[in-house]
């Protein structure tokens, strides 16, 4: 009874500073928990999900399938806000063997399939895709890597879609590996619908500061989260977001915070974690 109190608590506490005719002063929740636990992130609360670009928007899918996919999506409960695993492994976008053309042809179609299904943001972790070889030169990389990621953004712009890139951990990928080098690409690719995706479940596996949110204020265009040790949901460890709520609120962000974590029980982790985050969200916001 009290886990329920202190969670309705929280979600009043959410609504009274957050009613739906005003201006938003909260992050709004959502979750990458795709088409198939709709249901159950709508019942737990959520209203905005994340799904994935091979399952609904990669050109591998045909026209017929993608068709599909876009009732589903307009079927959902909860709307598809996002999708990840933007670029497939086989398909470079950083190092020497990167082949433009395919690169661009390849983010046309999955930017024009996400218009129509008005998805609004496609994370850009693909850590496979992105890594460089041992030994190449990294000035090079990241200045070849600008150069794509500005013709991505401008496409971007055309579907009305933002681009996200993600802070990875070392233990994916060797390019970008930190905040602050994921943001100081988007400070120089320089296009409004290229931003910057703060993970702060890669931030903690990284051991960095939250202070470094603060310092990439200007390019911050959203939040996923998840727990440190396994990846697993908000409140299923108890983790700390705190700190780097904190730094989220030090530099008004007002934008979407998405978990994106693996569940063992879906029925029980995602109504605990909407309920869990809720309340650290309110608490944070509500400080003075």
């Amino acid at each position: 009874m009290k886990n329920i109190f202190l969670a309705i608590t929280s979600l009043i506490i959410l609504w009274i500073a957050n009613p739906l005719s005003a201006q938003q002063k909260y992050p709004e929740l959502g979750i990458v928990s795709g088409l198939a636990q709709d249901s159950i992130a709508y019942a737990a609360g959520f209203k905005m999900i994340g799904e994935s670009v091979p399952k609904i928007l990669s050109p591998t899918l045909s026209d017929a399938e993608f068709r599909t996919n876009l009732q589903k999506v307009k079927a959902a409960k909860c709307k598809v806000l996002s999708c990840n695993l933007f670029f497939p492994g086989s398909l470079k976008i950083a190092g020497p063997d990167v082949d433009e053309a395919k690169v661009l042809s390849y983010t046309e179609t999955v930017l024009s399939r996400a218009k129509e299904a008005g998805v609004k943001y496609i994370v850009l972790g693909s850590s496979g895709a992105r890594s460089i070889p041992t030994g190449y030169d990294m000035d090079k990389a990241k200045a070849d890597f600008v150069i794509l990621c500005k013709k991505i953004g401008q496409i971007a712009k055309k579907n009305d879609v933002v681009i996200l890139l993600e802070n990875l951990e070392t233990t994916e990928t060797n390019f970008i590996t930190s905040l602050k080098a994921a943001a100081e690409i988007v400070k120089k690719v320089n296009e409004p619908n290229f931003r910057l995706n703060v993970d702060v479940f890669h931030m903690f596996r990284e051991s960095e500061s939250p202070d470094e949110i603060i310092a990439a204020a200007k390019q911050v265009g959203f939040c996923e989260i998840a727990e440190k040790e396994k990846r697993t949901l908000p409140g299923v460890a108890g983790d700390d977001f705190r700190p780097y709520l904190r730094a989220l609120k030090k530099i008004n962000y007002k934008g979407f915070i998405f978990i994106e974590a693996s569940t063992n029980n879906a029925a029980t982790e995602i109504p605990q974690a909407f309920n869990y985050l809720t309340k650290q969200v309110a608490e944070v916001y509500s400080e003075k």
